[in-house]
C-alpha cells in the first residue's frame, strides 16, 4: 500500500536551481558612483601634479595621482572626465572605462595612466526581508556575497533555524528551502545574483483538519515537513465516541505528471482499524495546502439522529403528560 502512495516533491535544492550565479559588481550601471585616479609622467601634467622637493637644493618632479571627485554615472549611462568629455560608462567593466579614458586623454595628458574604482554601487543589488533582524537593500561585491553572508548582514532570522525557511526570488521563479539544509549543505549556500529576493519565513507550509478531529483548525507546519501521523497528533488525534477511524480522508491537488497539464485533485483514504496503517502514517508525508477530513462513526450519526428526534418529541409528551395529569 505505501508503494502506492505517491509522496509530495520536495523542492529541488538551491545547489540544483540557483547555481552557477557570477560575483557581480564589475559593470557598471546607471546611478553607480565611481572614482576616476589619473597618474601622468613628468614634466608636463595635465592635470597638476606638484613637484616633490629633495630639500637638497633641487625640485624632482615624479607622477603624482591626480584623483577627481566622486563621479556618477547619469541616466545616459555617461560620466564627465575633464579632458575626456563624455565617457559611456553604463554596461562596461571598469577595464573598459580605464581604457577609454586613456584613449581619450592621449595626446593632451602625458602617457597617461587611469584607475578606475566603484565608490558606490546602486544597481547590483539584492533584497532580505522577512523574519530577519532588519530587512535591507544589501549591495553586491565582485567577492560574491552569498545567501548566508546577507542573512548575516541583516542581522540573521527571528525563528530557530529548524522553523524557517528561505524563498529565493530570481527571474520571476520562486525557490524554497529549509534553512538547516543550507546551512549543512555547503553548496546550497549560492552566490546571489542581481536583484534576488530573499525572504525568511516562518512555517510557511499548512493544512487544515475538519470533521470529528480534536481540533479543526489551520494547522502550520515547517519546511522540513511532517508525517500524517504527526499531522494527527497536533490536532490532538480522534475524537473518541465520535470519529469514524475507517473514515480519514486527505485531499490534495497534485501536479500533473506531463509538463504543462493541469493539477489533478486526489482523495487517499485511512483505514485507522488496520494496524499497518499506523506504519504507512508515518511514512506519509504532508503536502502544503492538504486538507484532512474525518467522518462520524455511524452510532454517533444514529445518537445525533436520536438527540434530534428527542428534542423534538421531549417537550410535546411532557405537553401531553401535563394535560393529563390535569384532566
Amino acid at each position: 500500500m505505501a508503494a502506492q502512495l505517491k509522496a509530495p516533491a520536495p523542492w529541488p535544492a538551491f545547489a540544483d536551481v540557483l547555481a552557477g550565479a557570477l560575483p557581480v559588481g564589475t559593470v557598471v550601471g546607471v546611478g553607480d558612483a565611481l572614482e576616476v585616479t589619473i597618474w601622468e609622467a613628468p614634466p608636463a601634467t595635465l592635470f597638476g601634479g606638484p613637484a616633490s622637493d629633495t630639500r637638497i637644493g633641487t625640485a624632482i618632479n615624479t607622477a603624482r595621482p591626480s584623483t577627481l571627485p566622486e563621479l556618477l554615472v547619469s541616466p545616459d549611462g555617461t560620466i564627465n572626465v575633464p579632458f575626456a568629455g563624455a565617457v559611456p560608462a553604463g554596461g562596461r567593466t571598469l577595464r573598459d572605462i580605464e581604457t577609454d579614458i586613456v584613449r581619450r586623454l592621449r595626446g593632451r595628458a602625458n602617457a597617461p595612466q587611469v584607475l578606475v574604482r566603484l565608490v558606490r554601487n546602486a544597481t547590483a543589488t539584492v533584497t532580505v526581508v522577512g523574519e530577519v533582524g532588519q530587512s535591507a537593500r544589501l549591495p553586491l561585491t565582485p567577492r560574491g556575497e552569498r545567501l548566508l553572508d546577507a542573512l548575516a548582514q541583516v542581522g540573521g532570522v527571528k525563528p530557530p533555524v529548524n522553523l524557517t525557511t528561505i524563498q529565493v526570488t530570481r527571474a520571476g521563479r520562486i525557490h524554497r528551502m529549509a534553512l538547516s539544509d543550507i546551512i549543512e549543505r555547503g553548496d546550497n549556500n549560492i552566490v546571489l545574483a542581481k536583484d534576488d529576493v530573499v525572504t525568511a519565513l516562518h512555517q510557511p507550509y499548512s493544512f487544515t483538519v475538519l470533521g470529528a478531529a480534536g481540533r479543526n483548525d489551520e494547522i502550520r507546519f515547517e519546511a522540513m515537513g511532517i508525517t500524517l501521523s504527526q499531522a494527527l497528533g497536533r490536532i490532538g488525534g480522534l475524537q473518541d465516541g465520535r470519529a469514524n477511524p475507517r473514515g480519514v480522508f486527505l485531499f490534495r491537488w497534485e501536479d500533473p505528471e506531463t509538463p504543462g497539464g493541469q493539477r489533478v485533485p486526489v482523495i487517499y483514504s485511512f483505514d485507522l482499524k488496520d494496524p499497518a496503517v499506523y506504519f504507512l502514517a508515518q511514512q506519509f508525508r504532508m503536502s502544503d495546502k492538504d486538507l484532512v477530513y474525518i467522518t462520524n462513526a455511524p452510532i454517533a450519526e444514529l445518537q445525533r439522529f436520536v438527540g434530534i428526534v428527542s428534542q423534538t418529541i421531549l417537550p410535546i409528551a411532557t405537553v401531553t403528560t401535563v394535560v393529563q395529569q390535569q384532566d
